[in-house]
């Protein structure tokens, strides 16, 4: 059993291709605003009543709240024990100037880092941030890395700013320095917002003035996808999810969609990501995993080395010089199996 020295499974290995959910949140009202929780409820009420199901909107809100009480992330843990998933990358946006949230930016901060110690090896923490903090948002994100181990920065542009504001960037060269990569929001999200911030292109310019740091476009593999895919093709440093895949616009459903983003040629720049726990009332973790096994619709006639890349491997070497807790036993696109669930 084990690896041998250049990573690849030995005889007998117990290792199996690394499972890395590339974005994933807290379900927890600590870290997600009220008023984008009781958002999420009326706009799953109104679709559910354009269908003539009869649901009150208290019953509707009731139901998203009950879900939002994970603080300490042991439900999100277990869940991912049975998915089969090995890591994950734990985005905390910073709703901090457009919603009124229970907890402080350095109250959340210290939560997290808590949350993150409780599980160790199981998240790569990505802090977000807002360009109208200041030097202390600054000063926070860089306390978060240097103090907390956290290993990437969230932008969730929506909240009024361009990604590629000159305000942000010290917090790429706090990115540059410590080889931390960049999770920036793309397409549509909460309601109020404004989601004229959504668009790939406006990371194009934080993307050439810092080469060396590798932004992903979150959910770039779902909304705004071509702007998203010849980004990737011609800008080294950059990357898109897949995340909410199963929420895409695409006429012949999801699959066939995401069959033929693999087939572009950039399955070296998609990164395997859910947004759970977003959908924990209509959907399972387990189910969306399972759904990119070998010769499942929306991997079909990929390249197993390209299905591996896409499900683990590539947001692995977008982490590999990040910290790293005592906890961790991760090798190139390899994890080690310790009695965890079904596996894609």
């Amino acid at each position: 059993m084990g690896r041998d020295p250049g990573g690849a499974p030995s005889a007998g290995d117990d290792t199996l291709p690394a499972v890395v959910d590339a974005q994933v949140q807290l379900g927890s009202q600590l870290a997600i605003p009220r008023a984008f929780l009781e958002y999420q409820a009326e706009n799953a009420h109104h679709r559910m009543t354009a269908y003539g199901h009869r649901v009150e909107r208290e019953r509707m809100l009731d139901r998203v709240l009950a879900v939002h009480q994970d603080d300490d992330g042991d439900r999100l843990v277990a869940e991912m024990d049975e998915a089969g998933v090995d890591q994950a990358f734990l985005v905390i946006p910073d709703y901090s100037h457009v919603a009124r949230c229970a907890l402080t930016p350095p109250e959340l901060a210290g939560h997290i880092d808590k949350v993150n110690r409780r599980h160790a090896g199981r998240f790569k923490v990505f802090w977000g941030v807002d360009p109208r903090a200041g030097q202390d948002g600054v000063d926070l994100f860089e306390r978060c890395v240097t103090e907390y181990g956290f290993a990437g920065l969230k932008l969730y542009p929506l909240c009024g700013y361009s990604p590629s504001d000159r305000r942000l960037y010290p917090y790429f060269e706090i990115c540059e320095s410590n080889g931390l990569p960049v999770l920036s929001h793309t397409g549509p999200g909460w309601g109020p917002l404004d989601f004229e911030y959504g668009t790939p292109l406006l990371l194009d310019e934080a993307a050439r003035d810092f080469p060396r740091v590798n932004f992903i476009l979150g959910h770039g593999g779902v909304t705004h996808v071509e702007e998203a895919t010849y980004m990737c093709a011609h800008r080294p440093n950059t990357y898109l999810d897949i995340s909410q895949f199963h929420s895409v616009l695409a006429a012949d459903g999801w699959q066939a969609h995401l069959n033929r983003l693999f087939r572009l040629g950039i399955s070296h720049k998609i990164l395997f990501g859910t947004c759970w726990p977003s959908y924990r009332l209509s959907e399972s973790l387990t189910g969306l995993v399972s759904a990119f096994a070998k010769g499942q619709p929306a991997v079909a006639g990929l390249r197993e080395a390209d299905r591996r890349m896409i499900m683990g491997g590539n947001s692995l070497r977008l982490v590999a010089g990040t910290p790293q807790s005592t906890a961790e036993n991760v090798g190139k696109d390899h994890i080690t199996v310790t009695d965890r669930g079904g596996r894609a």
